[in-house]
């Protein structure tokens, strides 16, 4: 049997949603998974991870052990546009894709929901599994060991410019520079915001949005790691941007507006800028992981 996963990019913590909030967008990581006789044969990424390391496979085991299933063999080809290591979810894919490809082998055996719960577990945390398995704007969290979400819509107009450097940023550098408490005060001005950031997002009130994304928990600190922050931030007010983020623990950052116009020529003007980056014009997708047998 063959099987053919597709799973969306994501982005999380938007900035004010440190750890809670995620996204899905419109670039994607397609994977086949074929039961063969024996062994395991990886093929479309780099040499070093075509082995049982690889984390698609360690995902799609782990769904077997779940299901208390076997498979004497397989074959997995990756097909991703999504960079690696640099906040856009590309650690999720592979764990959404291995568990699903499972699941979807013997008769999609696990539900979205079971599936979003040892992705959770796999991943150490939800708030890029939610959308990439959901699709859309999630907002999740973990109590007792388990993964609980809640998915918003979002307005489709709204246009994500990813602004992705030529180097990443190790997610466990990003959590060293965090600092290990916050004030009540701080984390009121947290809460209020990150609510209205969700909800803001989902009917498309720039104005709150605008007013909401202004993070006081990660972002002050996650961007001594990104030396160029303060010059994009600069450069996305002045071309109309109505709040820029950075994309999961960085290296990318994302600017957002609704205006395809201001799209368009930031975009053009950071490609001038920062010719080696990975510039592009991404929007949110309600569509989570899809699977298929071919």
């Amino acid at each position: 049997m063959k099987i053919k996963v597709k799973v969306p990019a994501t982005s999380a913590n938007l900035g004010i949603g440190y750890d809670c909030l995620g996204i899905a967008l419109d670039a994607y990581c397609i994977a086949t998974f074929e039961e063969i006789e024996h062994g395991l044969e990886i093929s479309g990424c780099e040499q070093a991870y075509c082995n049982s390391d690889n984390l698609f496979y360690r995902s799609f085991c782990a769904a077997l052990e779940y299901m208390q299933k076997k498979v004497q063999g397989v074959r997995i080809h990756i097909d991703s546009n999504i960079p690696t290591a640099r906040g856009l979810g590309s650690s999720a894919t592979c764990i959404v894709a291995g568990i699903t490809a499972a699941s979807a082998m013997f008769h999609n055996a696990m539900n979205k929901y079971e599936i979003f719960d040892l992705a959770a577990k796999l991943e150490g945390h939800p708030d890029n599994v939610a959308p990439a398995i959901f699709g859309a704007l999630c907002v999740s969290f973990m109590e007792e060991g388990h993964a609980s979400m809640i998915r918003y819509g979002i307005k489709k107009d709204m246009h994500f410019i990813a602004i992705i450097p030529d180097y990443e940023v190790k997610t466990e550098d990003a959590r060293k520079v965090l600092p290990t408490q916050m004030s009540y005060h701080d984390a009121v001005y947290q809460m209020g915001r990150c609510a209205a950031f969700a909800k803001a997002l989902e009917i498309g009130n720039m104005l709150i949005v605008k007013k909401a994304c202004k993070d006081k928990m990660q972002e002050p600190y996650r961007k001594q790691l990104i030396p160029e922050y303060d010059k994009i931030r600069a450069l996305c007010e002045r071309f109309g941007a109505d709040t820029m983020f950075l994309s999961g623990s960085g290296s990318t950052m994302m600017a957002l507006t609704r205006e395809e116009e201001c799209a368009m020529q930031l975009k053009k003007q950071l490609q001038i800028q920062y010719p080696a980056w990975d510039l592009r014009i991404l929007h949110a997708t309600y569509d989570g992981v899809q699977s298929e047998v071919l």
